[in-house]
């Protein structure tokens, strides 16, 4: 799994948007599988004009609760997308996932410039399950 920091600097390295496409499919390439049972209702994400899946995972590292998360897409570009979003989000308590807005990074990578409203949309609906997800594991 490829950290933000590293997307972040492979954007800024890539000039040319035809470019930053291909690598972003290939973000969503490099995605562990889920199996086909993932690919259940209870974890699809609403409001993707795609089906997106996304799990949940939690643990306990060090006496604090640890989310991670892993996700699949039936789209090339979308896939990459949830690449994106986990990298922001995955390995951290769920305080964090609840203080972090993804808003400056999406501005420094310009996706909102060159993604559809619809996968705009798309991974907004992403955020608010994973931020829902934390708000969850915060409630245990």
């Amino acid at each position: 799994m490829s950290r933000i920091d590293d997307i972040i600097a492979d954007f800024e390295f890539i000039d040319d948007w035809e470019e930053r496409y291909r690598y972003i499919i290939e973000l969503g390439r490099a995605l562990e599988p889920l199996s086909e049972s993932d690919h259940s209702d209870m974890n699809k994400v609403r409001g993707c004009a795609s089906q997106v899946w996304l799990l949940t995972h939690r643990a306990t590292v060090d006496g604090s609760t640890v989310l991670t998360f892993s996700g699949d897409s039936d789209a090339h570009i979308v896939r990459g997308l949830v690449a994106i979003v986990i990298a922001i989000f995955s390995g951290k308590s769920p305080e964090a996932v609840l203080a972090t807005d993804p808003e400056p990074i999406f501005d420094r990578l310009q996706l909102r410039e060159h993604i559809t409203p619809q996968r705009s949309n798309g991974v907004k609906s992403m955020i608010l399950r994973i931020k829902a997800d934390a708000e969850a594991a915060l409630a245990r």
